[in-house]
């Protein structure tokens, strides 16, 4: 039994978000966005997805409120329900190095005012609190693999330590 190609009329608030972030592409949209790329070129640049693609998932998120599009710069921005997101992310990079990356996780959290690491539940190592995205700085961890093609700016400026959210 196939399941349906939607789930809006479900009543089941996991089916419900995955109809909005379900989708590989877009995660990855809204994770970009959280390390500060804002600009269509960048986003294409950054993923390797099809224009077309990023085109009909940008507008989506745009509809659904979890980006902002400013007009005057062409821009994208996450909103305070795409901010919301970040436990999610957060989560599934955790998830992720933890069983995909042999040399350890790909990027660093920690928290910009003390330095302290922070844990998967968003705990910073050093003073215990639970940090806000605005204050957490990433950095290439000792999984990451910075080899590879030549890098445009905005990979440059993404692979070097930056708080989150900080535009590129």
């Amino acid at each position: 039994m196939s399941l349906p190609s939607t789930y809006a009329d479900r009543n089941c608030s996991l089916a419900r978000a995955l109809e909005i972030v379900g989708e590989r592409w877009t995660l990855l949209i809204v994770r970009d966005a959280f390390y500060g790329v804002r600009r269509f070129g960048d986003f294409a640049t950054q993923l390797g997805i099809p224009r077309a693609s990023l085109a009909t998932r940008l507008k989506a998120l745009v509809e659904e409120g979890v980006l902002a599009r400013d007009e005057s710069t062409a821009e994208y921005r996450l909103t305070d329900k795409g901010i919301a997101l970040w436990p999610a992310i957060r989560a599934l990079m955790a998830w992720g190095d933890e069983f995909y990356s042999a040399k350890g996780v790909k990027r660093a959290l920690r928290h910009a005012e003390d330095g302290g690491l922070i844990d998967d539940r968003g705990r910073c190592a050093e003073c215990g609190l639970l940090i806000p995205v605005t204050e957490i700085q990433i950095a290439p961890g000792p999984g990451f693999d910075a080899t590879g093609p030549a890098k445009d700016p905005v990979s440059t400026a993404m692979n070097v330590p930056r708080r989150l959210l900080e535009p590129i």
